[in-house]
């Protein structure tokens, strides 16, 4: 059986962000660490199908993994991109109130950012932010400057250079069925049949994470919690962009409601929406939302002609909590949890994971003794 130091599965932003961060915090004699990757190729599952948004930290509840692994992430994730030339860009964003019945949302949301120690978030009225956005309609708005884009591949590419520099090897269409775990190490069965015993074993396998972990013998059933699948619906915009930032509403339930966002080139799009699916691989874009499309960017958008919205993508929040339950944080779970030397599962990693992913690696590195 074929041994080595550790392994990641799932090649996605998250699960090669940890590996670059497992593989440069070992001893330089015991870095053969692999990245095992279903798919033929990277980043192919929620990592590709996102805003590509790089977040503040507003939302999340004052403590919780969400909130202090966004605000660590984004400030990494700005270092990283200026030193490795990935392309983004810190345009800002504006949460808009489109009726007077929304301000108190407004302002338990700036509340709830200055908490998180997002500080540069300030309110602005009507009047104010129509002199930044002519084109938008709103009665008050919330402005995050440190709110940005990323390209997302990019990223990912500059995560995949790193691991491989230090050592590491990724093997794509390599896919693990599940795995026995031992006191001297896990032993991965490989969908060829083969096995991989590995000392350290990280599942960032995104959206099929808590099935796969129910296929870990020796892994307490009751830390594998149950996968909820939240689709989101994008529609790009045709033409030119009336906003030069990013527009969102006040946040709906499991989500933060229809909102623009740009790409490096300056396309809009709007999304995603929620609508709770039964699979992972429902990733058709549901023409019935598109009428729905219209009528919420509308209400800050008013002058949005019909005919301009297309079908886009869509993608899938790898969710542990359900559309009748308060929204999970992220999961990380450690050994000193389960009880199961050497692994760490990740468990719900959704928005804001593109931004938290060089923080949630180093908070791997620390879930493991």
């Amino acid at each position: 059986m074929d041994k080595v130091n550790g392994v990641v599965i799932g090649a996605g932003v998250v699960g090669l962000a940890v590996a670059r961060a497992l593989v440069q915090a070992a001893p330089a004699d015991s870095r053969e660490w692999l990245v095992l990757e279903a798919a033929d190729a990277i980043g192919t599952g929620t990592s590709s199908r996102n805003s590509e948004v790089i977040h503040a930290g507003i939302y999340y509840p004052q403590g919780s993994l969400k909130a202090t692994l966004c605000v660590q992430g984004r400030d990494m994730l700005y270092a990283y991109a200026a030193e490795r030339g990935i392309g983004h860009q810190r345009c800002g964003k504006l949460i808009v109130a489109t009726q007077a019945s929304q301000l108190p949302a407004l302002q338990a949301i700036l509340e709830k950012a200055h908490t998180n120690g997002v500080s540069d978030v300030v309110m602005l009225d009507a009047a104010t932010v129509h002199a930044m956005e002519p084109a938008l309609s709103c009665v008050a708005a919330l402005h995050s400057p440190s709110t940005g884009i990323v390209d997302s591949h990019g990223l990912m590419l500059s995560l995949q250079g790193d691991f491989e520099n230090a050592g590491g090897i990724v093997a794509l269409a390599s896919p693990v069925l599940g795995a026995v775990c031992l006191d001297e190490g896990i032993v991965l069965q490989m969908a060829d049949g083969s096995e991989l015993m590995a000392q350290t074993v990280v599942n960032a396998a995104g959206l099929t994470a808590p099935w796969l972990a129910k296929k870990f013998q020796g892994l307490a059933p009751q830390h594998v919690p149950q996968a909820y699948f939240a689709k989101g619906n994008y529609f790009t915009l045709a033409g030119k962009s009336p906003f030069s930032r990013l527009i969102y509403p006040v946040p709906e339930a499991a989500g933060l409601g229809v909102h623009l966002t740009l790409d490096l080139g300056g396309q809009a799009k709007f999304g995603p929406d929620v609508q709770w699916v039964n699979s992972p691989d429902d990733l058709v874009v549901s023409p019935e939302h598109e009428q729905l499309f219209y009528t919420e960017v509308r209400k800050y958008w008013p002058a949005l002609r019909d005919g301009a919205l297309q079908a886009g993508y869509a993608g899938i929040r790898p969710k542990i909590s359900g559309s009748q339950d308060a929204a999970a944080d992220f999961c990380i779970q450690g050994p000193a949890v389960h009880g199961v030397k050497g692994l760490v599962n990740l468990f719900g990693i959704e928005s804001p994971g593109l931004t938290s992913s060089l923080a949630i690696g180093q908070a791997v590195v620390r879930a493991l003794p």
